[in-house]
């Protein structure tokens, strides 16, 4: 199993996630990597890989991936040039699939390079996102997207509903095994328990509970 968390957060985000899924006896790989420092074509075989490997010394015959965020776009991006023999199934929480409007309003503005990063420029919706050229998913993934915002400010770009940071539409990615909408915001979807839950259905079952609070 393997943990990849979004931008401008580490390893310590996916706590309770890594907690819970140990627990139910998966071994996990939690990785830790430097989103703010690189782009998306440098973070996505460093993150993917050594996820990978730590699994690998454990010789795991199936491997999972859950993601947050910029996480899915790594894991996409990395399974377009070769997808792992033992994959088992995905499941991505708030992940940009078709980019977000908020990196085309704030891409220009003071302190947004600083803070995301060049991969959070790669982000958006216009011809130079990174999510938008990688393609339909070609592989078991769920994805959960988060219906509530803290922040009105960034919710102001987004179409409703949104968590903040991803509109639910943007969330959606042709191809996907499932899809759930959970009124939750993007910096809590991978440590919410109800999320949490949907993952561990979806990692077993290969599709979501309709009986685990969401909407």
């Amino acid at each position: 199993m393997v943990l990849i968390h979004g931008l401008a957060r580490s390893k310590r985000s996916m706590k309770r996630m890594r907690t819970r899924l140990a627990a139910l006896g998966y071994t996990v790989a939690n990785v830790d990597y430097p989103s703010r420092h690189h782009a998306i074509e440098t973070l996505a075989p460093d993150a993917v890989n050594r996820g990978l490997a730590e699994c690998r010394s454990h010789d795991a015959s199936t491997i999972h991936f859950v993601t947050h965020s910029l996480g899915g776009i790594l894991v996409r991006h990395e399974f377009a040039r070769a997808k792992p023999p033992e994959l088992g199934r995905v499941v991505m929480l708030g992940p940009p699939n078709q980019g977000s409007e908020v990196v085309d309003a704030l891409r220009n503005t003071p302190g947004f390079l600083a803070f995301n990063g060049p991969a959070g420029q790669q982000l958006g919706t216009d011809a130079n996102s990174t999510p938008l050229a990688l393609g339909p998913a070609d592989f078991p993934v769920g994805i959960i997207a988060g219906t509530r915002s803290i922040n009105p400010i960034l919710s102001q770009w987004l179409p409703n509903p949104d968590d903040g940071k991803v509109s639910v539409a943007r969330a959606r990615l042709e191809g996907m095994s499932g899809f759930l909408a959970m009124p939750v915001a993007h910096p809590f979807l991978m440590s919410n328990r109800q999320v949490i839950e949907q993952v561990v259905h979806f990692l077993a079952d290969g599709e979501f509970s309709r009986d685990c609070g969401d909407e």
